[in-house]
């Protein structure tokens, strides 16, 4: 059996052989998934969302279906439908992509609100429900969703409940002009085919292990008190739920599972996770927003009122 540390190690160097530069991010995208969460990646087209979420899939041996999200794509469309059969008079389930384990939404916000509701049991219960009936979904079951920060023509919002099934939400972002020259190179040369690097046990060793990583009294605490000020901060129109909380916990515990520690520290909470984990699920009312706040600098913020416990 191989030790927690050596996991990680080895789903990093895997995607490291495709992705470059990006380790914090891979980091956190894979606290999310030993978690429990999802994951939404903001990011400019070209970035690499979509090989890093293939490299992923191929190196923990995980089915892998992409969706691309348009105006026109229904619910069914997604999670599928039941059709009567002739032959047998019974209805018969055609799946849709949505049974899988790693499922990569591109382009979420470019589908109508009632497509994007169709995710939200699957997110949140890992199961979907179709014509009354519930069938499961994969316990590895892991979306990353994607969108473009800065185009908004013909773009639907999430709605804050589609935001907080999230656990995080990630930037690649561009990386510096010496990795872009290795990507290059690692081009030209017709880098290796991804093979699995760890099994499908590996992962449930560690979610494990991670669930057993110890969290202080006062820790937990100071969780709760970030989220909470979320609530009251002047501009904020709505806070964080309690849901935030819980992902601040749980991917904590992660970071420290990776760093082989046995307990989280504050830097977990405050210097990895504060952000990406709160920030997006905070709701700005419109005269902030026009003061140029935003949901970061609000986290940022408050961080600052608040201090660290020892």
């Amino acid at each position: 059996m191989h030790t927690n540390i050596t996991i990680y190690q080895n789903i990093v160097a895997n995607i490291e052989k495709v992705i470059t530069g990006q380790r914090q991010t891979i980091r956190k995208i894979l606290a999310a998934f030993i978690s429990g969460g999802h994951v939404l990646l903001e990011d400019l087209p070209g970035t690499g969302k979509t090989t890093l979420a293939k490299t992923l899939a191929q190196t923990i041996q995980m089915a892998f279906q992409r969706i691309q999200f348009t105006p026109d794509l229904l619910p069914s469309d997604i999670i599928g439908v039941s059709i009567f059969e002739q032959q047998d008079h019974s209805f018969r389930l055609h799946k849709g992509p949505i049974f899988t384990e790693l499922l990569l939404v591109d382009e979420i916000n470019r589908a109508s609100p009632r497509a994007q509701s169709a995710l939200l049991e699957a997110m949140g219960e890992k199961q979907v429900t179709i014509d009354g009936v519930r069938y499961p979904l994969s316990e590895l079951f892991f979306v990353i969703a994607t969108q473009n920060p800065i185009e908004f023509h013909g773009t639907y919002p999430l709605p804050e409940a589609q935001m907080d099934r999230f656990a995080m939400r990630l930037s690649l972002g561009y990386v510096k002009a010496e990795e872009e020259v290795t990507i290059l190179n690692m081009q030209q040369q017709n880098i290796e085919i991804i093979t699995a690097s760890v099994m499908r046990e590996d992962i449930q060793q560690l979610r494990e292990a991670a669930q057993a990583i110890s969290i202080s009294d006062e820790l937990k605490r100071h969780i709760v008190d970030l989220v909470r000020a979320t609530r009251t901060i002047p501009g904020v129109q709505m806070g964080a739920s309690p849901r935030a909380a819980l992902t601040l916990m749980k991917a904590a515990q992660v970071l420290a599972l990776f760093d082989d520690l046995p307990m989280v520290t504050p830097a977990h909470i405050r210097d990895e996770l504060a952000i990406p984990v709160i920030a997006h699920r905070l709701k700005l009312d419109s005269q902030a927003r026009f003061g140029g706040s935003d949901s970061e600098k609000v986290v940022k913020e408050i961080l600052k009122r608040i201090d660290s416990p020892i």
